[in-house]
């Protein structure tokens, strides 16, 4: 190999292309009509069918997966992470009234293993496919001296659209509304950096091990796929019952719920209302971390908090139940006082 080569720097292009043979399938069964490129192009292209919308806005949201990430790559299970990266995004613009039309991901890491690289970008196209979002385009990129060996990062840009009558903006939410939680199953893709900190560096727990009252390993606790919640926002859109909708997600409750309140609203939530899943009471009790910076930090089990009218709580819980999942009255809106209001259980 000569020293001036790029695989002598690091960058293995062979590697990426046979990273790319990997996954070509799965992406392409992403693909709709719509889809006017195919996997290799320098840019994505969608035909939009404006015949769909009288007013069509686009929504389009970016994030990452985080540090669930170097949990995924300690275990050896990748596959989840691409769904986690998929489902954060489609909440992100279905909380506006948004449907996720198209998918770009961004994939970075020191050195290119292409069988874990295919199971975090196959698992993304699956979590496309089943949303009916077509994944257009990405990009593989290996930094090496930049990321730590062995490890990745994963970045997502979602675009979708909404016609603009119905977008939902939270313009219509009012005094006595009631607040539904729709349930997490962990963590989802946010406070990874203080769970890693209590439950892997300072515990020293195995991330193979079931600490008592977990039900699960410690890996399939914390890498438990970021819940899609497309579904149950568009049940409850359609019956013209959503006011308002919250992904709760990096700041917790405390940061996102007040992101669709009117000003002059806040709202009251009461603990003990929903479920809380058990590792946010591992990571409180090995970390004695005080509740409000459990509820700042982590969802707490509350993966989306949707607002209704109050007279029709009742037939939005029932909604959201025809669509398999289940829904807890937590709180209600107030002019009491503005942000988050946690009450005891």
């Amino acid at each position: 190999m000569h020293t001036g080569s790029y695989a002598a720097a690091g960058v293995d292009i062979a590697a990426a292309d046979r990273t790319l043979e990997l996954i070509k399938p799965a992406v392409r069964a992403t693909y709709t009509p719509s889809v006017v490129t195919d996997v290799g192009s320098f840019g994505g292209m969608f035909a939009l069918d404006l015949s769909r919308w009288s007013q069509p806005v686009l929504v389009g949201s970016v994030d990452s997966v985080g540090t669930k990430v170097m949990v995924a790559a300690a275990a050896g299970l990748h596959r989840g992470i691409g769904f986690d990266m998929v489902h954060h995004a489609v909440n992100d613009i279905g909380v506006m009234g948004a449907e996720p039309l198209f998918f770009l991901d961004y994939y970075a890491t020191s050195r290119l293993d292409p069988t874990s690289a295919a199971e975090v970008i196959c698992g993304l196209a699956e979590a496309c496919q089943a949303v009916g979002c077509s994944l257009i385009g990405g990009e593989l990129a290996e930094l090496p001296g930049m990321y730590t060996e062995g490890h990745y990062d994963l970045v997502g840009t979602i675009v979708g659209v909404v016609d603009r009558a119905k977008a939902i903006d939270g313009s219509q939410v009012a005094e006595g509304d009631v607040l539904l939680a729709l349930p997490s199953v962990g963590l989802h893709t946010n406070g990874f950096s203080l769970a890693r900190k209590v439950l892997l560096a300072d515990a020293r727990l195995d991330l193979h091990s079931t600490p008592d009252g977990l039900g699960a390993t410690l890996a399939e606790a914390l890498l438990a796929p970021h819940r899609c919640y497309l579904a149950q926002l568009q049940a409850l859109a359609g019956a013209g019952l959503l006011r308002a909708a919250a992904h709760i997600t990096g700041g917790g409750v405390y940061d996102n719920l007040p992101r669709v309140l009117p000003r002059g609203l806040g709202a009251e939530v009461k603990r003990g209302t929903w479920p809380e899943p058990p590792i946010f009471g591992l990571i409180g009790n090995l970390g004695q971390i005080p509740e409000g910076d459990l509820f700042k930090t982590f969802n707490m089990g509350l993966g989306m908090i949707v607002v209704v009218d109050q007279a029709r709580a009742e037939e939005a819980i029932g909604v959201v139940r025809s669509t398999g999942l289940d829904a807890y009255r937590v709180g209600h809106v107030t002019t009491r006082a503005e942000g988050v209001v946690l009450q005891g259980r």
